[in-house]
This record gives C-alpha cells, sequence and structure tokens, in this order.
C-alpha cells in the first residue's frame, strides 16, 4: 500500500473559536504583526486551503490565535492500493476485457480499375 499525503486548511475553525467571525477582523491583527495583505488575499487566505504560505504569516496568525502550527494545518494520510503489475496480476476483469475486446483488422477493397 502506497500512502497519500494531504491536508485540512483549519483558519476559519480557529478563528471561529477566538470570535473572528469576518475576514475583515483579521486585517488590523496582521497588520499589527507587520503582515500587509489585501482584503482579497485576506479572503482567500480564509476560505480557501493555501497552495503556498509565507512562514510570517503563519506565524503571525499562530500569534494572533494564540496557537501553534498544528492547530491551523491538520495533516491527513489515506492509504491506497499498489498499481497494478504488468503481469496482469490484480486486474481482475481488466486482462479480460483486454482480450475479448481487441479491434477487427479492416480490409481496404479496391474499386475494379475497368
Amino acid at each position: 500500500m502506497n500512502r497519500k499525503m494531504g491536508y485540512r486548511w483549519l483558519l476559519r475553525e480557529q478563528m471561529a473559536e477566538h470570535g473572528l467571525w469576518k475576514t475583515t477582523e483579521l486585517a488590523p491583527l496582521l497588520a499589527e504583526r507587520g503582515i500587509q495583505l489585501s482584503s482579497a488575499q485576506i479572503y482567500r487566505l480564509v476560505t480557501h486551503t493555501p497552495e503556498r504560505l509565507s512562514l510570517d504569516v503563519l506565524a503571525a496568525l499562530c500569534d494572533i490565535l494564540d496557537c501553534d502550527p498544528n492547530d491551523l494545518i491538520a495533516i491527513e494520510t489515506t492509504a491506497t492500493p499498489n498499481a497494478a503489475t504488468a503481469t496482469g496480476e490484480n486486474l481482475g476483469d481488466v486482462t479480460e476485457l483486454r482480450a475479448s475486446s481487441r479491434p477487427r483488422r479492416a480490409r481496404v477493397h479496391r474499386p475494379d480499375d475497368r
């Protein structure tokens, strides 16, 4: 089995626990810590899972919410089955399908040149 890694962004939940319900309430708190983000950037930070995050922003969020990075990022792992082998093991009905549904060779008939 292979493991697939993922994560959940929990900023909105942490904000709610601290009585911060609007993204606009976060802007002055970030500014106090030297983080200048536009209102659109803050909205995306709160409502979407970020693909990249500055450590300065993460540290400021942890300071504002009095939490650790583990409280903002929940790591998730899921087990995935190994890839099928080239010998056809663990393929189930796929090998039967491959043998039974081979395309038929096309025959081209030339018109008689009369």
